[in-house]
């Protein structure tokens, strides 16, 4: 095929990178003085002993533009043509990096915005390798993901706000209040950002039961072709949950469950889940 699928390693996609030949490129984690690649020599479980020895949260960098230079430059010197899906240029550097490393390989490297990350981004990338395996071209690749982004339902519910609180993401008072009334908030994505929504209350296991629900009341026409199970190193009650409330709610050909990187996982900390898919 000369068409490579590429990503950046806030995709979440496990398995599916190798089974569907994705290549991924990096971003980088940052814990005190050392610099770590995401996927490739740190875990979720060095993000938790940091924060916790530390009471800091790790700092995230995207690649450069020499970066991506080079990882372009390994798929184009072998007459591939690559699509490459970053996080949502709201949320990180490395789309506006992508962009510019693209411009030296003219046609040759497409740059797509998600509006989306995790395995959110990761349902765009997965749907680029379904159109590429079934013999689309590039352009058409690109145009068909493109217009899915406003479609893509990205969201989760965090166990705790501690995470979002050290990330800037809520006031103290909100998240002493949320832990000590077991308040977990909805956050969801929308035109490529973060946004609270619906508060739900009790444990994990009962807000994931409403959550799943909601997702239903809320999109009842949807892409049945896969969704995503995705947590944080969750309890497996949790995420038991989900999967239970999914299939008895959902009719999907294929769900996939995958943990979140240390990107991911550095921003809303342990036990947070969401189910993800795209809606019609």
């Amino acid at each position: 095929m000369d068409i490579q699928i590429t990503t950046d390693s806030t995709c979440d996609l496990g398995e599916s990178i190798q089974k569907r030949g994705i290549g991924v490129m990096p971003l980088s984690v940052i814990l005190g003085d050392r610099s770590y690649l995401d996927g490739v020599n740190i875990t979720p479980q060095d993000i938790f002993d940091h924060v916790e020895r530390t009471k800091e949260l790790p700092k995230t960098a995207a690649p450069s533009i020499a970066d991506f230079e080079q990882f372009f430059a390994s798929y184009v010197e072998k007459g591939k043509t690559v699509i490459h899906y970053n996080i949502s240029k709201l949320s990180s550097s490395s789309h506006q990096y992508a962009l510019e490393a693209a411009k030296k390989f003219k046609k040759k490297v497409h740059v797509v915005d998600s509006m989306a990350l995790s395995s959110g981004q990761g349902l765009m990338v997965m749907k680029a390798c379904d159109l590429r395996d079934s013999g689309k071209d590039a352009e058409e690749i690109v145009k068909k993901t493109s217009a899915l982004a406003p479609k893509i339902n990205t969201s989760f519910v965090p166990d705790r706000l501690d995470y979002l609180y050290k990330g800037g993401r809520c006031s103290r008072m909100q998240m002493y209040g949320a832990n000590l009334l077991k308040i977990h908030p909805l956050i969801e994505m929308k035109d490529g950002q973060l946004y609270a929504g619906k508060k739900y209350r009790g444990s994990m296991e009962k807000c994931i039961e409403k959550y799943v629900e909601d997702l239903k009341e809320q999109y009842p026409e949807y892409d049945r072709t896969r969704a995503f199970i995705t947590h944080s190193t969750a309890d497996r009650s949790v995420v038991e949950t989900a999967w239970r409330k999914v299939k008895e709610l959902f009719e999907f050909d294929e769900i996939l469950e995958t943990v979140a990187g240390s990107v991911i996982t550095g921003h809303c900390g342990r036990n947070t889940l969401g189910v993800l898919f795209i809606a019609e």
